[in-house]
């Protein structure tokens, strides 16, 4: 092997070598794959081209090579338990590839790979081992005749190991692997072989995949008529091998990072056992940085739930390296300065992955060394009694409380030689996710409607024409009873039916000696619809397929959704742009009284932010812009011109965008203005977080809007005219009187007697849904801590699931109550944790029980973000997202 190759320059020759080849150069897709709910992280280099795999898509070149990211950390592959314990595995890595659609096969694909190896990469031949599918006499020949592998170093292995498939259907073929011989001094014992053993002395550095049938749902293959070429080669292996060392943690990929930890800490890396922690948080800075580069959030749902399990992984390495303040966002520097050459978006969002990652570091920092105490008194319990395992309600508390990981519980016990009851400790999330979902039927009308429409099939297809008319003549197709259900399908309609957000529309069918009211409208996934309907006049009997109809949708109510369903594009496009291009839409609800918008975003909107997203939806609206709807286009195009796509959403080959000219493209099936000037005035009325790392907002359009700004307006009036004070002194009068207030009360003269639960009941703090039960948060200046109780016993005692935080803020100091109601289950809330780690926050202390604690602190300018952190966890618990 010639001198050693630096990373950047292995990369640039592989792509390099297979341009010459007559390959397209594709960039690497993100690792957060936002078009495809089927996988959490883009883990392959062909997930990209997995469309054209399957003949879905048409691209301008059959042969394309790439350096694609991967995570894999979650899902069907996941190395993340094998992080820092082996020589090569990672949980971000780069994977090298070359793909062919339906042009070349097995001769030239096997060919150039030992072409590249051997005669660029300069690695020797006799190292090289070849492993092909048992059945695949073909690839065998060529590796033997063609390219002239001694067949003593051909090894033929099963379906395990050499066969890939797509999917239960799909696209599949034999596949063969190139391995690297690392010498039997890494050998694991007499019987190490390939194929035998898992052991670090067989490298793989390449798979080559030959995509040449296609799997039946019986079990049967036929041939496919193009075979295609998929191959993967770590980029991180492959440098390994190349500079002769002996892990990937010692390429120049990794290296300095590890060194810049070992600077951070104050504790040297080593090869062995004393180096893992440094090696998991090399790693895992890189999927964390990544990802969130990429789009994805920390949060307790799927893709967001995988990344704070990494963080809080490395996080407790950290801890074992004797780091108990953050540290591991001041890495994301050194990992920028050594790859954002290649990719440069780690550049353009360093500062918010440094945040986000600190953020993060913060917060599970709060309640580590509680856990890591419980754990260790655990241990030392078990140990006396001479048990082998971890007790599932140990493991339960760590993860409810203090926001362990079930894996990460896992691994601290094997370290100590036990095993964690992980039966129970799944009966008893088991247990809490019941607990959760009893009685959280929430719009029960909607629901079912919805559950019926899927359970009734083969009804055929209805025409929609609501785009263009809001009254149609239609001819029944069927009547349908369900339950308390009456369901009209019909052969069109221009009734909208829920989706996207968008709720459905109301209105009324009627027909020759028959009305009916339309009360809902769904549709299952043959399209067809299903309104919800009650009887004005008429009987059932009268309603048989082939009956027409005229059909009205009720005209003032499809307006005041449409303004809201425009403005939620307006807002998203806005949102972005003065909060950072990281925002995404998460949900939404478009109704006829407001319109209600979850985005991604890592902390609080301020109040300057939100006044400028407003003035920008305002410009918008003032402009009286054309609203622009094109339907039917290719989701490439509509892709290629920069639409922006619902995560999560199913989208099929051809596509509706909906475009305000220069400012918002979003794909989207709903109903929107004319003109944005149809929108009226937009007024955000609320903020607030709805789960970490989601922010929701809602605003209020048109007449509601202006109906806002009316009552606000009379409001200030009012307080003038109570004050006897100009509207433009105001503010100044009431600080004043504040003051005066206060001064009063550190007087010698009594306080007058308040009534906070009369004040909480007249609308006084805010209440947040959480699943079926309620979120009741309320703030009071300097108010007693007598009444405080008083109001946390009313809301104990009151009927229903429920939660609270009840704060008395003062100058200079802040005290709150965190509590439950009666009827929360065991084990769903543990408020004294939650109150300490608000305390936490605040720079104070205090606890309690799991249904009641109080606690408090001096730092008074944080007591927002106390609020926020206390009711997310909260949520999260009463919504049963802790799983």
């Amino acid at each position: 092997m010639g001198p050693k190759m630096r990373v950047a320059q292995i990369r640039s020759q592989f792509l390099e070598f297979f341009r010459e080849k007559g390959h397209e150069v594709v960039a690497s897709s993100p690792v957060v794959p936002h078009e495809d709910p089927t996988l959490l992280f883009a883990n392959a280099g062909m997930n990209q081209f997995k469309s054209v795999f399957t003949g879905e898509e048409q691209r301008a070149y059959s042969r394309a090579c790439s350096s694609q990211k991967c995570i894999r950390a979650g899902g069907k592959h996941n190395d993340l338990e094998n992080v820092g314990y082996t020589a090569r595995h990672l949980t971000f890595f780069e994977m090298l590839g070359n793909f062919s659609f339906g042009d070349y096969f097995k001769e030239d694909a096997c060919a150039w790979a030992w072409e590249l190896v051997t005669e660029k990469f300069g690695i020797d031949g006799d190292r090289i081992w070849i492993s092909v599918y048992n059945q695949d006499d073909d690839a065998r020949q060529i590796w033997a005749d063609r390219v002239g592998v001694p067949v003593d170093r051909i090894v033929g292995l099963g379906d395990k190991d050499n066969f890939w498939s797509m999917g239960d259907v799909g696209p599949c073929g034999p596949c063969s692997e190139l391995y690297i011989d690392r010498g039997e001094q890494q050998a694991c014992g007499k019987e190490c072989a390939l194929g035998v053993c898992d052991c670090d002395r067989w490298m793989e550095i390449w798979n080559l995949v030959f995509m040449q049938f296609e799997q039946q749902a019986d079990g049967s293959r036929i041939a496919l008529p193009s075979p295609s070429i998929d191959t993967g080669m770590g980029l991180e292996r492959i440098t390994m091998v190349l500079q002769q060392k002996n892990t990937v943690f010692e390429t120049d990929l990794l290296a300095g990072i590890i060194d810049r930890i070992a600077d951070a800490t104050g504790v040297a890396t080593s090869t062995g056992p004393d180096g893992t922690p440094h090696r998991v948080i090399a790693d895992h800075l890189r999927s964390l940085s990544f990802a969130i580069a990429d789009g994805a959030f920390p949060s307790n749902e799927e893709r967001g739930y995988v990344l704070r399990r990494i963080l809080r992984r490395a996080s407790r390495y950290g801890y074992k390296l004797g780091m108990e303040t953050p540290f591991i966002h001041q890495l994301v520097g050194d990992l920028v300065s050594e790859m954002s050459d290649a990719f440069p978006e780690l550049l353009e969002r360093q500062p918010l992955i440094e945040k986000l990652v600190h953020a993060e570091e913060e917060q599970f920092l709060r309640t580590l060394k509680t856990g890591m105490t419980r754990f260790d008194d655990e241990v030392v319990r078990i140990g006396g009694g001479g048990q082998s395992q971890f007790p599932s309600a140990a493991a339960f508390f760590l993860h409810d409380s203090c926001g362990f990981p079930i894996d990460l519980t896992e691994q601290m016990a094997r370290e100590v030689n036990l095993e964690v009851d992980r039966d129970g400790f799944d009966q008893l999330m088991e247990q809490q996710r019941s607990r959760s979902r009893a009685g959280s039927r929430v719009g029960v009308s909607s629901q079912e409607t919805s559950a019926a429409a899927s359970r009734h099939t083969g009804v055929g297809d209805t025409e929609f024409v609501g785009y263009q008319a809001i009254e149609a003549e239609a001819a029944i197709s069927t009547l349908i009873t369900d339950g308390d259900q009456v369901l009209l399908v019909l052969d069109r309609t221009p009734f909208y039916a829920e989706s996207g957000g968008q709720v459905a529309d109301t209105g009324h069918i009627e027909g020759k000696g028959f009305q009916l009211e339309v009360l809902d409208c769904q549709k299952n996934n043959e399209g067809t619809f299903f309104h919800s309907i009650r009887f004005v006049e008429g009987e059932a009997g009268q309603l048989e397929a082939g009956v027409e109809v005229n059909c009205q949708v009720d005209p003032e109510r499809r307006q005041h959704i449409v303004r809201n369903h425009t403005a939620t594009h307006l807002l998203h496009a806005a949102l972005r742009e003065v909060v950072g291009d990281h925002v995404q839409q998460k949900g939404s609800l478009v109704s006829p009284e407001r319109l209600r918008f979850d985005v991604s975003h890592y902390e609080k909107v301020t109040s300057d932010q939100l006044l400028a997203v407003e003035e920008i939806v305002q410009q918008w609206v003032l402009r009286d812009v054309e609203v622009q709807i094109h339907d039917d286009i290719q989701i490439e195009d509509a892709k290629s011109r920069g639409a922006m796509a619902l995560f999560g959403e199913k989208y099929g080959d051809r596509v509706r965008l909906v475009e305000v000219p220069d400012f918002s493209l979003e794909l989207c099936g709903g109903i929107h203005c004319q003109r944005t000037g149809e929108i009226g005035p937009v007024v955000i009325v609320h903020e607030g977080s709805v789960s970490s790392g989601v922010r929701r907002i809602e605003a209020l359009t048109g007449v509601e809007g202006a109906r806002r700004t009316r009552a606000d307006e009379n409001l200030l009036q009012d307080l003038a005219s109570t004050l006897r004070v100009p509207r433009e002194d105001l503010k100044q009068r009431i600080e004043g009187l504040v003051t005066e207030n206060r001064s009063l009360k550190g007087g010698k003269g009594t306080q007058p007697s308040r009534n906070l639960l009369t004040e909480l009941d007249a609308g006084h703090g805010q209440v947040i849904r959480a699943g079926s039960a309620e979120l009741v948060i309320a703030t009071w200046q300097d108010a007693p801590q007598d009444q405080l109780l008083q109001v946390a016993d009313a809301l104990k005692r009151r009927g229903g699931d429920r939660a609270f935080i009840l704060v008395s803020a003062g100058d200079e100091e802040v005290r709150f109550i965190v509590g439950t109601s009666e009827s929360v289950p065991r084990g769903t809330v543990h408020a004294g944790q939650i109150a300490k780690m608000g305390a936490g926050i605040l720079g104070g202390g205090g606890g309690g029980r799991p249904d009641m604690a109080q606690a408090g602190g001096k730092e008074v300018d944080r007591l927002a973000e106390a609020i926020d952190e206390m009711s997310r966890s909260l949520h999260d618990s009463l919504a049963g997202k802790g799983s």
